[in-house]
């Protein structure tokens, strides 16, 4: 059924769609909820832990898939896939596109 509104015949889908939500500013909601983490301080790993990892770090090679939590930029992540580089000497792991530092390191699991 049409009604008419401001001279113009207008079906209940239409009249509807005049009332659905309107986002004033795009992108708004998705750069809050991006903006969304908890900032925490980098942990203090003891040597026990450190050397944990070291070993964990020397059973890996470049083709293993492999799943890192690490601290950057005041936050921890995780990261899981193939490991691409393993650089003993620089002290840097990569899991396809993403450089770690051993030192931000928090926990590898092969």
């Amino acid at each position: 059924m049409e009604k008419k509104v401001n001279g113009v015949h207008m079906s209940k889908e239409n009249r509807a769609k005049q009332f659905m939500p309107f986002a004033a500013l795009k992108g708004f909601e998705e750069a809050i909820h991006a903006r969304e983490h908890v900032v925490v301080d980098k942990a203090e790993l003891s040597e026990e832990r450190l050397l944990e990892l070291d070993q964990v770090i020397h059973q890996i090679k470049p083709g293993d898939m492999a799943s890192v939590i690490y601290y950057d930029n005041k936050e921890y992540l995780k990261v899981t896939g193939i490991v691409t580089r393993l650089d003993k000497n620089a002290r840097i792991i990569q899991i396809v596109n993403k450089k770690i530092h051993f030192d931000n390191i928090y926990d590898i699991q092969k």
